[in-house]
């Protein structure tokens, strides 16, 4: 009974890591199709989303743009990219905003409402699905 049980555990817990790099694979960081920016780094990307840096490579200004607060995308986003959990990004700005030190990225409800400030402004950079990428906006980063 107890194989059983180990055996299941085993299947489920390799099920899902062998899941993880496609579901990654769905997301890609974008910036507005006119942007100068070309691609960037996971570092880079980092950087930014955690506010350590305010700018591109180039110099031009970088505001960063979550998708919501419990969003799968998000989720997914910040542990690849950054290492972060849901809960390990939320104390991180929490004692960020206190210290006086940043703020978070502009929180926005959905997909095609990132697009749209993305599309609508070079400096912003944000992440969507990959399916969701259109001629208004241009991958930077995707793994």
């Amino acid at each position: 009974m107890k194989t059983i049980i180990n055996r299941r555990i085993l299947g489920a817990a390799l099920f899902t890591t062998l899941l993880a790099p496609s579901a990654w694979a769905d997301i890609a960081v974008v910036v507005s199709a006119k942007s100068p920016v070309g691609n960037l780094t996971q570092e880079q990307v980092s950087q930014i989303f955690l506010g350590k840096t305010s700018a591109f490579p180039g110099g031009q200004p970088a505001l960063p743009i979550d998708q919501a607060e419990g969003q799968a995308s998000r989720d997914e986003f910040y542990s690849k990219v950054t290492g972060k959990s849901a809960a390990q990004l939320k104390a991180y700005w929490s004692k960020l905003i206190f210290t006086g030190k940043g703020q978070p990225p502009k929180e926005v409800a959905n997909t095609a409402e990132v697009k749209k400030l993305v599309a609508n402004n070079p400096n912003t950079i944000a992440y969507i699905e990959k399916g969701a990428v259109d001629s208004s906006v241009k991958v930077v980063f995707s793994e």
